[in-house]
């Protein structure tokens, strides 16, 4: 069935001029990932939401179009969809602004910036993902975000993770979204990457008040990576 997918946008002896081969490549791994998974992003609510990621061009700022439909298709099963989701894509090295903060419902792009992995998930790029307690390594999937409070780091959120088995050891793990020094573009420039985290999304302090204020209570962060073990058991994936 992989290779049936794999040679199913090249069928075409005159394929248009205009694809370009990068095109073709992302349709074909979005095609692949909802043929074997049985995944299908396509609601009438989420198929106008598709739409904005060619809108707001969020493929010019880096965004992984798949991070974007898989984004779309977790958010479904929360049980109050929300209009905001923040997405972190762990596809990217952690020099690359990789936290996006989408308000759907107005089709705007509200935040973009850096966000740190845990120490054990990799160097530049996060690599390996885990749920258990002490692991200091990031857990993908999607979290609701709760509420926010003063603590170490200064204002933090309170993150509760949604799947069994992947995240929802969030609360004892005391993984929470919050402001780090090391998450700044002098890090990158002295490292060569930004400073790891215990597991938790870290951003940059100047910008993590007003994220929080405008993601706390109940909003969604979805972690992304193409992790193969992440994207064939979660169950927030099949739509």
């Amino acid at each position: 069935m992989l290779s049936q997918c794999i040679a199913y946008p090249f069928r075409s002896a005159n394929p248009p001029t205009n694809v370009t081969m990068k095109h073709i490549a992302l349709l074909t791994l979005l095609f692949c990932s909802l043929l074997i998974y049985g995944r299908n992003p396509v609601t009438p609510r989420t198929a106008t939401w598709s739409s904005i990621y060619d809108q707001l061009r969020l493929s010019k700022v880096g965004l992984s179009r798949l991070a974007f439909e898989y984004a779309l298709v977790g958010i479904q099963n929360m049980p109050k969809q929300p209009s905001i989701i923040s997405i972190a894509d762990m596809s990217q090295p952690s020099t690359s602004k990789r936290l996006y903060v989408i308000d759907l419902a107005n089709q705007k792009l509200l935040f973009h910036t850096y966000v740190a992995h845990g120490r054990n998930s990799g160097d530049r790029l996060a690599r390996q993902f885990s749920n258990e307690v002490s692991s200091n390594q990031s857990s993908l999937g999607f979290y609701k975000t709760m509420g926010a409070y003063k603590g170490k780091h200064g204002l933090s959120l309170k993150l509760k993770g949604l799947e069994p088995g992947i995240n929802n050891n969030a609360f004892d793990r005391t993984i929470v979204f919050h402001g780090a020094n090391y998450v700044s573009e002098d890090t990158i420039r002295v490292t060569g990457r930004l400073g790891w985290s215990q597991g938790c999304p870290a951003v940059p302090n100047a910008i993590c008040t007003p994220i929080i204020k405008v993601i706390q209570g109940g909003t969604c962060l979805f972690i992304y990576s193409p992790d193969p073990t992440y994207l064939r058991e979660s169950s927030f994936l099949k739509g």
